[in-house]
């Protein structure tokens, strides 16, 4: 049977969402060893990943259980739902993309802000550094932020900042995470694709005179 046969869509449906929880169930158990370890202790980071993990699992299997049965609604939510995934994935990763340096400052200033004091003692333990920036405009938040940091790097003069430690390699970060959510977003377009072509295919196994 050739490629664009029902059977051949089917499988390929399928495959791709094995593939998709299997990357869910990855997440999953990432975010539970990260916290086993002690590397991450926000339950915020924590629980936000999980949540990914999850709701990229639960489509996974609308989709797999649509492309096995032949089933029309259910594989018509599975392209919406996924249709907007890579609205909402491609945005996001072309402006991991072209996010400049000051760009990323900034937006590691609105973050810190907005940290609450668990996470941000975690961070500075982990980093081994206190404070973000040490410039001039922050210098009394730094200050702050020094007095009650809970590592070892303050009886070092002077204490990294955590700012400049994450800036060394959030270039490359971001570059790797946006080339990785724009490999992905592509292949959410595949599933997309996959599953049109999959509900206008009739199934020979049924009636030859079926109106699907």
């Amino acid at each position: 049977m050739v490629c664009g046969g029902f059977a051949c869509s089917r499988n390929a449906l399928c495959a791709l969402n094995v593939v998709y929880m299997l990357v869910g169930l990855l997440l999953i158990a990432v975010a539970a060893w990260g916290k086993g370890f002690g590397i991450v202790d926000s339950l915020h980071i924590i629980g936000g990943v999980i949540a990914v993990g999850f709701f990229l699992l639960l489509i996974a299997i609308v989709g797999l259980i649509g492309a096995i049965n032949h089933h029309q609604v259910m594989l018509f939510f599975y392209m919406i739902i996924l249709g907007l995934v890579f609205i909402f994935q491609f945005g996001v990763s072309c402006s991991c993309l072209g996010l400049s340096r000051n760009k990323q400052e900034s937006l590691l200033n609105s973050t810190w802000k907005i940290m609450d004091y668990h996470t941000r003692t975690s961070l500075e333990k982990n980093l081994n550094c206190c404070g973000l920036f040490n410039n001039t405009i922050d210098a009394a938040m730094f200050k702050n932020d020094t007095a009650s940091c809970p590592t070892q790097c303050k009886s070092e003069s002077p204490c990294p900042a955590c700012g400049d430690k994450m800036m060394e390699h959030a270039g490359e970060a971001l570059k790797i995470l946006g080339g990785v959510g724009l490999f992905f977003s592509f292949t959410e377009i595949l599933g997309v694709w996959l599953a049109m072509r999959f509900r206008n295919q009739k199934d020979p196994r049924a009636n030859p005179s079926a109106f699907l």
